[in-house]
């Protein structure tokens, strides 16, 4: 199929931002700024297209290791400003670049991402010095520090010259000379700040990244879902193997039906990425030991809606966004987030629906341990009986998984 790489991008920012906004307590859009910082001092070195489109992916991902689990534990144990406090863990660098090693990028991209908290004077995590650090991971760590230390939300004039003394004042400790140069000349137009507003910043990102579209296998996609379910599933203890799980269960039961290859892979997308919007929902409700409020319970509703929003605007994948977004529908009108019926609700969309609670009920949960098969049947036979999820696909996962499980 055809992919729009920027359209893949933006979605993938739109995601990442609400990881960064709930550990981190970073601004909105701050993985948009970062990218659009690094893609002005890109153009600024005469980077090639393809490099600057790199460039802005690892801007979108460079703190795509802060949702793993024991940067979260460290996070959630912290009483300084988690943004300012990820600064000093190595871990997540590390966890990064390992996350994005099959994200199909243009160029060499190696270390980008690994080294995107290096000083210019050698005394980051690494040691590297000087030119020792790629010159990618030296814009990233220029453009993800301003961001995190100033409030680049509101530019004023003052913000604007605390940031451009702050970089002069780093010049040859932090930052290379050259990459000073760069920043003080991108940055003396207006429009570079008014750009990095939330007003502005979604649009302009859009127009200046640079576009392709490119022919790319399920194969191809899939290495790309499966570094965002990762994401997804490290962002609780109680998810680690749930994205991947659902894909996987997924697979199977495509190939008990006999469907196509495009539409098993297709099914499988829809897995890992059912729970994108989980992303935007607090930790503290995804991990609470104890019954959620009802207000609790409608934030939890919220995740189906941003899993849709996220996906809807990625051509191509108008089958994904609908099977991967109708999982917590019902047939009787009861689910969430559009309250369809069965006759709104097509095959796959049914089968994402009943796996995703099968593989629910066969993990470890705050408020319980997992059930084992025959336990789980149980509960979705009581969920068909009542016309909630679809009697004939729940005795067809009985048949293909009771071996599985006892």
């Amino acid at each position: 199929m055809f992919l729009n790489l920027n359209e893949f991008l933006i979605a993938v920012s739109n995601a990442l931002d609400f990881v960064e906004m709930d550990l981190l307590g970073v601004s909105s859009n701050h993985s948009k700024r970062v990218a659009y910082i690094c893609l002005k001092l890109a153009e600024k070195f005469n980077m090639s297209a393809k490099q600057i489109y790199d460039i802005v992916s690892l801007g979108i991902l460079h703190d795509n290791g802060a949702s793993d689990q024991e940067i979260h534990d460290r996070l959630n144990d912290r009483s300084i400003e988690n943004s300012l406090y990820l600064e000093t863990v190595k871990e997540h660098c590390i966890i990064g670049e390992k996350n994005i090693e099959n994200y199909p990028f243009f160029t060499d991209v190696k270390g980008a991402v690994r080294y995107h908290h290096e000083r210019y004077d050698g005394t980051g995590f690494f040691n590297l010095k000087g030119e020792e650090i790629p010159l990618m991971a030296q814009i990233i760590e220029l453009a993800d520090s301003i961001d995190s230390g100033f409030a680049l939300t509101k530019i004023n004039y003052e913000t604007e010259k605390k940031v451009r003394e702050y970089i002069k004042k780093e010049e040859g400790k932090t930052y290379d000379p050259r990459l000073v140069e760069a920043f003080l000349s991108v940055s003396k137009n207006k429009h570079f700040w008014m750009d990095l507003s939330d007003t502005f910043i979604n649009t302009v990102l859009k127009s200046s990244i640079p576009a392709f579209t490119v022919e790319v296998s399920y194969v191809e996609i899939r290495k790309i879902t499966k570094i965002l379910s990762n994401i997804i599933d490290s962002k609780s203890p109680y998810t680690l193997e749930h994205s991947n799980g659902v894909a996987d269960k997924a697979a199977v039961m495509a190939e008990f039906y006999g469907k196509s290859y495009e539409e098993k892979m297709k099914l499988m997308i829809a897995g890992d990425l059912h729970d994108i919007g989980k992303l935007a929902v607090s930790n503290s409700i995804l991990e609470s030991s104890s019954k959620l409020t009802e207000e609790e319970f409608e934030i939890i509703k919220e995740h189906a809606y941003y899993t849709r929003l996220t996906l809807e605007n990625i051509k191509g994948f108008e089958d994904i966004t609908e099977w991967a977004s109708n999982h917590h529908e019902r047939l009787d009108g009861s689910g969430y987030p559009y309250g369809k019926k069965g006759h709104n609700l097509d095959f796959n969309s049914r089968l994402i629906a009943c796996l995703d609670i099968y593989q629910a009920l066969t993990e470890d949960r705050p408020y319980r341990k997992s059930l084992n098969h025959q336990e789980a049947m149980k509960i979705l036979r009581g969920m068909s009986n009542a016309g909630f999820i679809d009697g004939i696909i729940v005795e067809d996962i009985n048949k293909v998984f009771k071996e599985q499980g006892s």
